[in-house]
């Protein structure tokens, strides 16, 4: 069986026609599944939109959380429901295109554990948000050693890789990198970001931000390597300037160096205060990691079984 997971924040425009679209997929390629929608916290009336399409067919079930707990949580939640031999992970607003989904079951029949859904190209985006995502991925990829460039959340794994995922202890989890870091027999499958047909993108550039320093924080410690080459560059630059200023003794051409001496505390108090923000973040994930608090809250769980 295929299991479909679709974390969904505020999609009550979008949902209905997500159901619909996927369940007449596989049903005409003769696929046995089941949907979860996994409502993080929707402000709107998205819960009960899955609640209408459970009625309709009892093979899509429904997570709502107490409260937002972020796409991380929902995915997460979705798979810990899945009872599917694999798990398909696609976007609720329907810009990851349903129709590869029986492609990628295909792919996974052949023998693949895993399989990517890359980003061809990324659809129609301002140049900032562009800028910010590819900056984005670049670090990630250069901390990672995997190449981040194209992915997306919209993949298909293996009920072997599922349990890896579900088996690990962290709490600030990368969805999107920990799947490939995974490893098991992977392939690719090439596809266009979609326009939104319906509602406006949950994403502002304040989340954007956040999201981006919450995962690369999460997976890498590429962050604390930029501390330490700060620090030898600044070395290198005092090596110099010391050995210069040494010279102008020896020569007797010394002088008072009131601006050298500003602007050297200024560039020691900058790389200073830097790293202790560096280094204090990945304190304070450090102490969420050792709280041992659940990656989700889930509140109501619906399915053909059991109502709650």
């Amino acid at each position: 069986m295929l299991s479909v997971v679709i974390p969904a924040y505020n999609e009550e425009q979008i949902l209905s026609k997500t159901a619909d679209t996927i369940s007449c997929l596989l049903t005409e390629n003769q696929i046995e599944y089941e949907i979860i929608f996994v409502n993080d916290g929707s402000k709107d009336a998205t819960w009960n939109e899955i609640e209408k399409a459970h009625q309709h067919n009892s093979r899509i079930k429904g997570i709502c959380f107490s409260r937002n707990f972020g796409k991380e949580g929902a995915l997460f939640a979705g798979m810990s429901k899945a009872k599917g031999n694999c798990v398909v992970f696609i976007d609720c607003d329907l810009q990851h295109p349903p129709e590869l989904i029986p492609q990628m079951y295909k792919l996974w029949q052949e023998g693949y554990e895993v399989v990517e859904g890359v980003k061809k190209s990324r659809g129609r985006e301002n140049f900032l948000h562009r800028f910010a995502a590819k900056t984005f991925y670049k670090l990630m990829s250069s901390g990672t050693d995997i190449d981040m460039s194209r992915a997306s959340d919209f993949k298909l794994l293996d009920r072997k890789a599922v349990d890896v995922l579900l088996g690990m202890p962290e709490r600030n989890v990368f969805f999107r990198a920990l799947s490939s870091w995974v490893g098991f027999k992977s392939t690719m499958i090439e596809f266009d970001v979609r326009e939104r047909e319906a509602g406006t993108s949950k994403w502002s550039i304040h989340s954007l931000i956040k999201y981006a320093i919450t995962n690369i924080t999460s997976f890498s410690t590429a962050p604390m390597q930029i501390v330490s080459i700060c620090g030898t560059i600044f070395f290198l630059f005092s090596m110099v300037l010391g050995i210069q200023s040494i010279y102008m003794y020896a020569t007797n051409q010394a002088e008072t160096g009131f601006t050298t001496i500003i602007l050297l505390l200024l560039i020691t108090g900058t790389i200073i205060m830097m790293a202790l923000g560096i280094i204090g973040y990945y304190v304070a994930k450090i102490y969420d990691e050792i709280k041992g608090r659940p990656k989700f809250i889930i509140s109501k769980f619906l399915d053909s079984t059991d109502e709650s």
